[in-house]
């Protein structure tokens, strides 16, 4: 495992969007959300511990999760979501460093939204923090999962408040622009995170 960029940023910022382009030029992108999804799949244990705990309602007829319906109970209480936080973020971290071990692009990224929440910030070599304003952010998501404001609120209020976020940031992107810039940003961060891989030591 050679060189690894951690990409994060708050709900709706678009980091699918960046990391979409960096796929496209080759590079591999692991994402916490798809790991995420990997580790509740009807099949794996944490989906048997997910429903005893919060009842056989959490299923869907195919007896898959019944995603909205978790987000909208652990984001509703604290309790449960640190309850959901203890049981997939240690199964998550595995995943995750599976995949990181396996990737054989020039350097590789990891794209998550508890990037500097987790231990996951400590797998990367370099924080790139997708940015948009709130207003952006709750606009975006609103649109794209049919959340109402106060959920999309609520979900953002769990999440690093974006100034904190930036505090982190090695690489910030602003995503508020048009895409053509953002072409052009990712871009010019292929072409460095290209000379840094060529420099960096390679584990695992």
């Amino acid at each position: 495992m050679s060189l690894v960029v951690g990409i994060t940023g708050g709900i709706g910022s678009g980091k699918s969007a960046v990391t979409q382009r960096f796929e496209h030029l080759g590079i591999t992108v692991v994402d916490a959300d798809i790991v995420a999804r990997i580790i509740v799949e009807p099949t794996k244990p944490a989906l048997r511990a997910i429903a005893d705990h919060f009842g056989p309602d959490i299923l869907l007829d195919n007896g898959s999760l019944d995603r909205a319906a978790l987000r909208h109970r652990v984001f509703a209480d604290k309790d449960e979501r640190l309850w959901l936080e203890q049981l997939t973020h240690p199964l998550i971290g595995e995943e995750i460093l599976h995949q990181l071990s396996t990737s054989d692009s020039a350097y590789t990224i990891l794209s998550s939204p508890l990037l500097l929440e987790t231990r996951q910030r400590q797998m990367v070599d370099t924080i790139v923090v997708v940015d948009v304003p709130g207003p952006v952010q709750v606009q975006r998501t609103m649109a794209r999962d049919n959340n109402d404001e106060a959920q999309v609120r609520r979900i953002m209020d769990a999440q690093m408040a974006r100034d904190e976020r930036l505090k982190h940031a090695d690489i910030v992107i602003d995503n508020s622009q048009s895409l053509t810039q953002l072409d052009d940003v990712v871009a010019t961060l292929h072409k460095q995170f290209l000379e840094q891989a060529a420099h960096a030591p390679k584990t695992l």
